[in-house]
């Protein structure tokens, strides 16, 4: 059997390999059968553009689910967190936002090696590099794009003053936090000397804006992370990938979002996960703006330091992967040698922005 394989069948073949499988069947079969989901031939299948946590497509007995867990072992501390990520989730579909049903949740590290959650698997589409046929006209990207910023705008509205959704984050000193935290991350996973690392910590630490207010912070606000009806008009069925989710400044979100979506003439990075955007039909970045600050009354007059913040964050977070990547712990991945090139991207980005 190779040293590295993503499935095995059983918990024997799992440990003689060198790095641990990322899903074992038999333990698997096991608790979905335990949980009340059927135990029949368990058929699997990778989903997701994700490069962090990993999402499968389970059917079972007829029916669909979806499985997330995180990556192979050895993790970061308090990163990759399954049972906070699920219970999010709980608490955000009982206050009214748009996210998968949570099935499931295992905290026991003997199934897969890691704890995971098993959710809902619903039948929309997830837009990256096309567009579904119903919104390919001009009135359905322009539909896309905004119900993508109507979600946020919503998402952003929900009450975070009182109950378990208070709980997650503490918005007091977030804007100080996640900069001091993402620049003390930098020398513990890069294994090079980037200057412009230090020029933009410093730039976003001396010029900080006084905090937006407090909401929900999905932390990684995107198209690509929206799941939307196959049919016309454009609607967010579901907003996935809680993984960063806190409570913190709105205007978080919305940086990284802007900063994310691809627009004509903006220089491509590692985060422009959804091309489509720069096509004919689709609102360029100041149209979004426009229709969050319409939905919410935003003041965004500080919204380059935001999005300088969002470049800078992804700057670290690919580091940390493309690290990885070096240690061998990602073999055969084909996005993560061009963040040998995509980081720097990313941080002349985030210098061009606060300019």
């Amino acid at each position: 059997m190779s040293a590295v394989a993503e499935v095995v069948s059983t918990q024997a073949e799992a440990e003689a390999l060198e790095r641990p499988p990322l899903l074992v069947i038999e333990p698997l079969r096991a608790f979905l059968a335990e949980a009340g989901f059927g135990d029949g031939e368990l058929i699997w299948r990778r989903i997701g553009d994700g490069h962090s946590n990993v999402t499968y497509l389970l059917e079972l007995d007829g029916r669909r689910l979806v499985l997330r867990r995180g990556p192979r072992p050895p993790l970061p501390p308090t990163t990759h967190d399954m049972l906070r990520e699920a219970r999010i989730q709980r608490l955000l579909a009982a206050a009214g936002v748009p996210v998968p049903q949570i099935l499931a949740v295992c905290a026991d590290e003997t199934v897969l090696g890691v704890p995971f959650y098993v959710m809902e698997h619903l039948d929309g589409v997830v837009v990256t590099d096309t567009i579904p046929a119903a919104l390919a006209d001009p009135a359905g990207r322009r539909g896309l794009a905004f119900a993508a910023v109507d979600a946020l705008a919503a998402l952003h509205a929900v009450d975070v003053t009182a109950g378990e959704l208070a709980q997650i984050g503490r918005p007091d000193g977030y804007l100080t936090r996640q900069v001091d935290r993402f620049a003390t991350l930098w020398p513990t996973v890069s294994r090079r000397v980037l200057p412009e690392v230090d020029e933009v910590a410093a730039w976003l630490a001396a010029h900080l804006p006084a905090s937006a207010g407090s909401s929900v912070v999905h932390g990684d606000f995107r198209i690509g992370n929206l799941m939307l009806a196959r049919s016309a008009p454009a609607a967010v069925e579901a907003i996935l990938d809680w993984e960063m989710a806190t409570v913190g400044d709105p205007l978080a979100d919305l940086g990284y979002f802007v900063a994310t979506y691809a627009e004509p003439g903006a220089v491509v990075t590692p985060l422009e996960l959804t091309p489509v955007t720069r096509g004919d039909g689709f609102p360029r970045r100041r149209d979004l703006v426009a229709r969050y600050v319409d939905r919410t009354g935003a003041d965004v007059s500080a919204l380059a330091w935001y999005q300088t913040l969002a470049l800078f964050k992804a700057a670290v977070f690919c580091e940390a992967i493309h690290t990885r990547w070096l240690a061998g712990e990602r073999p055969g991945d084909t996005f993560v040698p061009t963040l040998t090139a995509g980081v720097p991207a990313l941080l002349a980005e985030a210098q061009r922005v606060r300019a």
